[in-house]
């Protein structure tokens, strides 16, 4: 594909998300229908939908209109490219520009910072003076991790491993299993690091949660809001533990025992119900359902799709979860809550609320990280069961 075929399928695509098709989907959809494309077509197509979504309101005031096309306009001309020479309306190329299109307007700043307005206010009083910089971070591409499986191996010795196939990483400071990807990050999962358990990909700042978690040999442990499982994995590889996993819906679990037994390590399945039956553990981690707003690079579309009304009811969420996992926890043991956001209201003052509503609970560490630190934006609160 020439580059200007490229921009004729981004805007395609980004014009079905814009009427309400996932990303993904309509990313596979458009590479299901595109034989001819190569696989650095797909990345470079994919590329260029996700930085229109991470740039939204901003692309759409420099291209004129909030369509695909827009879209794309303005991120060429932020990013200072040439538009005569690729929207010509030849073969395969987008139409020249006519009419908005060829008189961006000025961008207001929460417009240039790509910033939700009705969001502005919770973001400004949560982030402080980092509100700026962390929104301008969210316009950017997230860095690659992976995270290094210590029940397998060091972090020097499979970064060396890594290196021989070819994949750069450094280091990364969040986690003492974070490796940064600096080159060469597809062909990570074809690596025999990746298929013998060595590493996983997982962002630093999460690696940074599971880190502060109080894990001891033996312990008894409930990933409460398992997911896929990333999480299970991070802490069954820092200590022997005795493992459950549960989520409210067991289908995001489905990959969970195939990753377990690539890693080497065992983590037991439980069903809506079953946590209480298991129980009490030493530390149930709670990493409830957010605004996913400290990962809104990489998953941009949420930034968009979060409604006041969407962000009430996952308030409710967490305070239920908050509640529930209380009681599973042993006295003397940990509930740790967790987020992937950056809003104050889904953080320490959920937490606060639960506090002043719960007696016998003392917080005993609180972690909040943000876009600025390196990875995603993450939040821990631990709290220990008294008596």
């Amino acid at each position: 594909m020439t580059p200007a075929a490229r921009l004729s399928a981004a805007i395609g695509i980004l014009d079905r998300i814009l009427t309400g098709a996932p990303a993904e989907q309509a990313l596979t959809n458009w590479a299901r229908a595109s034989r001819f494309a190569g696989s650095g077509d797909r990345a470079a197509v994919r590329d260029l939908v996700f930085d229109a979504l991470r740039c939204r309101r901003s692309f759409a005031r420099l291209g004129g209109a909030g369509t695909g096309r827009g879209l794309i306009l303005g991120g060429l001309r932020a990013s200072g490219q040439e538009i005569a020479a690729l929207f010509t309306g030849e073969a395969h190329a987008p139409a020249p520009p006519e009419g908005p299109e060829l008189a961006p307007q000025a961008a207001s700043e929460l417009e240039a910072l790509d910033c939700p307005d009705w969001l502005a206010p919770d973001l400004q009083a949560s982030l402080g003076a980092d509100f700026a910089p962390v929104m301008e971070a969210l316009r950017h591409r997230a860095p690659v991790f992976l995270r290094v499986n210590l029940a397998r191996g060091d972090r020097p010795a499979v970064a060396a491993g890594l290196a021989a196939e070819g994949i750069a990483t450094r280091p990364h400071p969040l986690a003492d299993t974070a490796l940064e990807v600096t080159g060469n990050a597809r062909r990570i999962q074809t690596s025999a690091a990746y298929r013998d358990g060595l590493v996983e990909l997982q962002d630093a700042a999460s690696q940074a949660v599971v880190e502060a978690l109080p894990l001891e040999e033996g312990a008894r442990v409930l990933d409460f809001c398992a997911g896929g499982g990333g999480k299970s994995l991070a802490m069954a590889g820092r200590a022997r533990l005795r493992l459950w996993a549960h989520d409210a819906d067991p289908r995001r679990m489905r990959d969970l025992p195939a990753r377990a037994a690539r890693a080497g390590v065992d983590v037991r399945l439980l069903a809506p119900g079953e946590p209480a039956r298991h129980g009490p553990f030493d530390l149930v981690l709670a990493d409830v359902p957010c605004s996913g707003s400290g990962s809104w690079r990489r998953a941009p579309e949420g930034k968009w799709s979060l409604t006041p009304e969407r962000l009430q009811a996952l308030l409710g969420i967490q305070s239920g979860i908050l509640d529930e996992t209380a009681g599973l926890v042993r006295p003397g043991g940990h509930l740790a809550y967790a987020t992937c956001s950056l809003l104050g209201r889904e953080n320490g003052l959920q937490t606060d609320a639960f506090l002043a509503r719960s007696a016998g609970w003392r917080r005993v560490r609180q972690l909040r990280l943000t876009p600025l630190d390196g990875g995603d934006g993450f939040f821990l609160d631990l709290l220990e069961r008294i008596g």
